[in-house]
């Protein structure tokens, strides 16, 4: 019986089987051409890979067990003991807590780039500087990096731009054909949708780099596994729908949002008064995507009563699934900067930041007026 299934099966085994050592042979001398073991590959993280390859415009990607993987994978496909790597100040809180914490273990050190500086480097780069590492439109202030100004930046001092497209998505950007070295992604958010899968996928845009973050995925012990993967294809098909879905909901969310007395600000690169309006624009294909950030009073209390009042807005400490979510950044994804640098950055207590659903959103509307009420 011949069976040839529209949909790629979940392989969900650990090993595959030879039936002789010429196979074993062909393994080893024909790279891609059957499977050993599923760390070392599987169909269904290849799947995924290559799909978001694909989208991304790359020459090659991994899938990992989480954006933190990705990020991990990324930055040592770029350095080794003793370099020393740049970093955008306007990062999400675990990129900045794996540079301070793990990777200077390794012997790998950091310096952050404030946003205003990105691009003149000069005073920060040393001589053993590798990379810098920046975000696509920043978590949680929502800034957005000019992502070719910033990759001319970078190749003029000999450095790798490695960016974190999570809050865009390749839909909105894609940072390779700007010039970046290495986009990456945490897969829990946008690209799976769903808020039912944790993975990441790095893309290089040259096959060295690729092959390097292929060889740590399966050193490290990286590799994403087989339902993981198929879920996260499974969300990745509607990525387009979605997307515009998001971007839509979001602007007029930040529109009601902006004219609010509650609320003393808006962080959304759609709204025509957001400082890098028309960089979005361009970048992003006249789509904003469905994050942004409100700052209401500084006051724990009132932030407390809007969480308690929004029952389309759950506080759930994650983003870009199709249902509405609020997080808290001071308490959650940059809970381990100094004072200082929350402070430096405008995390404060008042500051909620918004993933904007796909629900109706004359619903989102009005659940937003009775919370702030």
């Amino acid at each position: 019986m011949k069976i040839e299934p529209k949909i790629t099966p979940i392989y969900q085994t650990s090993v595959f089987k030879f039936d002789d050592l010429n196979e074993l042979e062909q393994y080893f001398g024909e790279p891609g051409s059957r499977y050993l073991y599923s760390r070392n590959g599987n169909p269904n993280s290849d799947e995924l890979a290559e799909a978001v390859n694909k989208l991304e415009g790359g020459a090659g990607a991994v899938a990992t067990g989480s954006g933190m993987a990705a990020i991990f994978a990324a930055i040592l496909a770029c350095c080794q003991a003793g370099d020393h790597v740049l970093c955008a100040a306007d990062i999400y809180g675990g990129s900045s807590s794996l540079l301070n914490t793990e990777l200077s273990r390794l012997g790998i050190t950091v310096t952050y780039v404030p946003f205003e500086q990105l691009y003149e480097l000069t005073d920060f780069v040393q001589p053993n500087t590798k990379l810098l590492l920046a975000e696509t439109i920043s978590n949680p202030l929502l800034r957005v990096a000019d992502l070719r100004r910033l990759a001319t930046e970078c190749h003029r001092h000999g450095l790798k731009l490695v960016v974190d497209n999570t809050f865009a998505s390749p839909v909105i950007t894609r940072p390779l054909e700007l010039g970046a070295d290495i986009s990456l992604h945490s897969v829990t958010k946008y690209i799976s949708g769903h808020s039912d899968v944790t993975a990441g996928v790095a893309v290089a845009a040259d096959e060295q780099t690729a092959a390097r973050l292929k060889q740590i995925g399966v050193l490290y012990g990286l590799t994403l596994s087989p339902m993981e993967s198929w879920l996260a294809v499974r969300g990745l098909k509607t990525l387009r729908l979605r997307m515009r879905e998001h971007s839509h909901n979001a602007l007029a969310v930040a529109e009601f949002l902006a004219q609010h007395p509650k609320v003393r600000q808006v962080y959304y690169p759609g709204l025509l008064d957001h400082p890098q309006h028309m960089l979005a624009m361009e970048q992003g294909a006249g789509l904003f995507g469905g994050m942004m950030s409100i700052l209401l009073e500084d006051d724990a209390e009132v932030v407390n009563e809007f969480m308690r009042r929004s029952q389309r807005f759950p506080f759930a400490p994650s983003l870009a699934g199709v249902d509405s979510s609020l997080s808290y950044p001071l308490g959650t994804s940059h809970r381990y900067l100094t004072p200082e640098q929350q402070q430096g950055l405008g995390i404060t207590v008042g500051l909620v930041r918004l993933s904007v659903g796909i629900e109706p959103i004359v619903d989102l509307l009005a659940d937003l007026e009775h919370a702030l009420d």
